[in-house]
Formats: C-alpha cells, structure tokens, sequence
C-alpha cells in the first residue's frame, strides 16, 4: 500500500464533466397540513456537498492522486461559490466556464435518515463550441496521465469536446456514461456503465445477445476495457484482448448508494493508471464502494478509510500486482 501510495502521489489526472451542487436539507415531519393532505417538512439544517464530476475529483484526492485537475461549468450563484470553494479546500485544481446556465443543484430533503423529495434545477444545454476548445486546452496544457469523463448529460460532454479528448491521444480515457450520448464513447479506454446504462447502450447498439452482450459492446463500441458495475453483485471486468472478470461486492449494510459510481471509476482510474492490475483494481474499486456507501449522501473515499477497511476483511487478493509499464 506504501508503494501504492507513493505512485498515485505523483499522477496527474483530469476529470471533465458536469458539476453538480448537492444540497441537504434535514428536517422532520410530524405533522399534516391543514391546507393539503400533504405533510409539513420542518427544516432543521442543511449543507452542501460536491457532486457528479466534482465528486469525482474529490474521491481522487481522498485516494491520494497529487495532482486533480476539474474542468467544467458553474453558475455566478450562491451554489457556484459554495462549490468552489468546497473543491479548491480539498486541493483540486478548478476551471469552471461561466455561459449563463445556473450551477446544477440538487436538493434533496431528508427526514430520519430518508430521502423523501428531490428537487432539480438544472439546464442540460450543450455547451458551445468556443467554451469545448477552451476546456479541451486546458486538459491539454495540464498534460494529465489519464482523463475520467463524468457524464450526467447535463450538456458538458459534447461531440466536439469528446472529439479533441480523443484525438489527443496520451492519456487513457476512462468513461462514467450515460445511455443517449452512447455513441460520443467509441474508441474510448474504459466504459463503467451500471446495469441499467449497459442495458440501454446494448438496445441502441442492437446487441440482443444476452450471453455475449458484454463482449458485443466492447467490439461495437471498440473500447480497451468495460466496466460493470452491478451493484450488490459486484463488478465485471472485459476486456479488448479477453480478459474477464467477476468481482463479488464486500458486504456491508447499504445506507445510501448516491455517488458510488463516482468512487468506482475514480478508484479504477487511479489504481490502473498507477500500475496496478485490472484484477486488484475492481477489488480495491469494490472495497471503496463498500465505503461511501455506509454514508448518508454523495461522500468520497479517503486513504485512511481504505486501510482500516482492508484490516477488517479478509481481501482476495493481499499482493498488490505493480505493472511498471503502464
């Protein structure tokens, strides 16, 4: 794990996508109203946390990446400088684009210990092609090791920017997804879609296969590496040259699944462009997920949570495999 560590230190890696402010509110409800059979929400207190692409940054830092670099866009708004100001405290470098959209904001309500509403502002407008050049320049100026594309389909992740991310061929991409912008992935490093998203690129793809589907969509899509995640049965892991995969999840008691994707593909991300094997890396990638989600709301992983937790479980696979030509 020292070794582990003192490589990741020395990485450099960007994640662009979209920025998200999630905003808690905690509060009770014990009474209905008397003007609506609907039941009154007494606000306690509330909080921001750093979410989508931003949570992605923030997961790489806690796992100890030295250099974390997010590009996107946020809002000249109460939620933008809130974001802000949460992201460049944990040491991540931000440039956000302003084009006069509001910073996406989520806020859910919470009353003991339950979400019980959603509420979304948002506008999922692509972005222009002078902001995409822009953004792409300064990935590019950055020279980072490996890009992790956070895609919420907010409008950020766009065909001229995946063009230039593509084209600018150094650094490995690795891709959250999301099913209607399937086809700006091809030719990408690594997909980590969850089921649901696998099922729907598969329909729009045409793979009806059931038994095959995984090594259809790798040939389709012509990407390196997938990653699927399935929740409480684990991840999988296929590959171009065959490689394949399946990785139980470590049980623990699920609290809250909000941001665990975001953790999976910053920790494969990392772990892989630091060397070590695909194989180890989903176990770690598990590892994590088992972590943030035993939290309530979108949480990241830190080194030192990763430790204890692998004290605590008997890990397959304790010999850490280092491949020094990655």
């Amino acid at each position: 794990m020292e070794e582990l560590f003192q490589r990741l230190k020395k990485l450099r890696i960007a994640v662009v996508g979209d920025i998200i402010a999630d905003k808690y509110i905690y509060g009770v409800v014990e009474r209905i109203s008397p003007e609506a059979p609907v039941p009154i929400f007494e606000i306690k207190r509330s909080e921001y946390r750093a979410g989508g692409a931003s949570n992605v940054a923030l997961n790489l830092k806690g796992l100890g990446v030295g250099e974390v670099l997010l590009c996107g866009i946020l809002g000249k708004d109460k939620e933008g400088e809130i974001l802000k100001e949460i992201i460049e405290e944990k040491g991540v470098e931000l440039t956000a684009f302003y084009d006069g959209r509001p910073t996406t904001r989520k806020t859910r309500l919470i009353a003991r210990s339950q979400q019980i509403l959603r509420i979304d502002r948002e506008e999922r407008k692509p972005i222009s092609k002078e902001i995409s050049k822009k953004i792409f320049q300064v990935i590019k100026d950055f020279r980072p090791n490996a890009i992790i594309v956070s895609d919420y389909a907010k409008g950020v992740i766009t065909k001229d920017l995946m063009e230039n991310l593509k084209q600018y061929n150094i650094s490995p991409l690795f891709i959250d997804p999301r099913p209607k912008n399937f086809f700006l992935y091809k030719e990408a490093f690594c997909i980590t879609p969850n089921e649901k998203e696998f099922k729907e690129m598969c329909k729009l793809l045409g793979i009806v296969d059931t038994n095959h589907a995984e090594k259809e969509f790798v040939k389709k899509m012509e990407i390196e590496h997938l990653i699927l995640t399935l929740g409480e049965k684990g991840i999988k892991h296929f590959s171009k040259k065959g490689e394949e995969g399946h990785f139980p999840a470590i049980a623990k008691e699920v609290y809250d699944v909000t941001g665990a994707g975001d953790t999976v593909i910053a920790t494969i991300s990392a772990l892989v462009t630091a060397g070590i094997d695909w194989s180890v890396a989903c176990q770690m990638a598990n590892l994590a997920a088992s972590i943030v989600i035993t939290k309530l709301g979108t949480a990241y992983i830190t080194q030192e949570e990763l430790i204890r937790s692998l004290k605590e479980i008997n890990f397959p696979n304790r010999r850490m495999i280092i491949n020094d030509e990655q």
